[in-house]
């Protein structure tokens, strides 16, 4: 198993108080992110025999908060005055936007400035960053989320792995990333010992780190192990605002346009034009649903040169237009992050 090593920074706790987590829980939150956070606490506190960590459960209200599966938790308090010591994780899911209230960006605000630890499980990293907390950090956030992320947040270092520990901001990319983080967490705090025990309990045999990605690889993703069809999916998805023509395509990986045609066909049974279009749409819905750029400016992002030509393509592919698109995601300049996954 992975041996844990905690940064050089980090220093072991030798004070018998329990670290206590705070978990915010947004309207719609995850609930995998959340309990693959919960769970490690709890299974290191029942090895070590003793309250390692303790927690509380804080939303907006202070009564009750409800996930994105409909199941309801009660809360243990409201936006109430933390600890300096608490580490405070925000936990995100459906429809991020909606759910981070002005309220809810004073309290985060505020206590920032105290100089507690804070973290975004899932998409809790956009709350953070909305409330200027990730600004000149490194930061995750699910690779579903990215595009339009990194589209209204300029300032905020993103990156594509798992969790980030950036000083007292920690940020992760959903699902079971939040084991991972945790599993850090721990080891920083009681060793490497302990933590791969807590990883044991969990039947969690590959600890992924801070250094890991979030996707598949292409190939595992695509089902084919080719390695001149992975080099030019890459590059592909490395350039959908200025896409490279085919035969540029081709001569990069050396082989001819008729050769790149042959292996899309066998591998993928569709033309690399017609690959690279797909992923140029995908991108543009991700950016329609995720942001409130207009049509014109996600055309031009995704390497359209006609908004006419977009809606054309996008209609054909999606059987709506761009317009309509953006119509069904909430509220103007409030759109849902509606394709997450998880």
């Amino acid at each position: 198993m992975i041996s844990l090593q905690p940064p050089p920074e980090a220093r072991r706790r030798e004070t018998n108080r329990p670290r206590r987590f705070v978990f915010l829980l947004l309207d719609r939150f995850t609930m995998l992110s959340f309990a693959g956070a919960i769970e490690p606490l709890r299974i290191a506190n029942r090895i070590a025999g003793k309250p390692l960590y303790e927690w509380r459960l804080i939303g907006e209200g202070g009564i009750s908060a409800t996930c994105s599966n409909g199941a309801s938790f009660q809360l243990d308090m409201g936006l109430e005055e933390l600890d300096r010591d608490d580490t405070l994780l925000v936990c995100g899911g459906i429809d991020v936007q909606r759910a981070t209230t002005k309220p809810i960006i004073a309290w985060l605000r505020r206590e920032a400035r105290r100089g507690m630890t804070i973290g975004g499980l899932c998409t809790g990293s956009w709350t953070l960053a909305r409330a200027g907390l990730l600004d000149g950090r490194k930061a995750t956030i699910h690779w579903e989320n990215q595009d339009g992320f990194l589209e209204e947040f300029e300032d905020v270092k993103l990156t594509k792995s798992v969790f980030v520990v950036d000083g007292n901001r920690l940020s992760t990319a959903g699902g079971t990333s939040s084991i991972d983080l945790m599993l850090k967490l721990i080891a920083a705090d009681h060793g490497d010992e302990i933590a791969n025990t807590v990883a044991d309990q969990l039947i969690y045999s590959s600890i992924r780190t801070d250094q890991d990605t979030q996707r598949l690889s292409i190939p595992t993703r695509i089902g084919v192990r080719h390695p001149k069809l992975s080099q030019v999916i890459q590059m592909m998805e490395a350039n959908i605002e200025d896409p490279i023509s085919p035969a540029d395509l081709a001569e990069e990986v050396g082989m001819s346009t008729r050769q790149l045609e042959r292996l899309f066909r066998r591998y993928l049974n569709r033309s690399p034009k017609r690959y690279y279009m797909e992923l140029r749409l995908q991108k543009a819905r991700n950016l329609l649903m995720q942001t409130d750029m207009s049509v014109i400016n996600v055309a031009l992002a995704c390497g359209f040169a006609s908004p006419s030509h977009f809606s054309k393509c996008y209609r054909a592919h999606y059987n709506t237009t761009p317009y309509r698109e953006r119509g069904t995601q909430g509220t103007p300049g409030m759109p849902g992050m509606a394709r997450l996954s998880i």
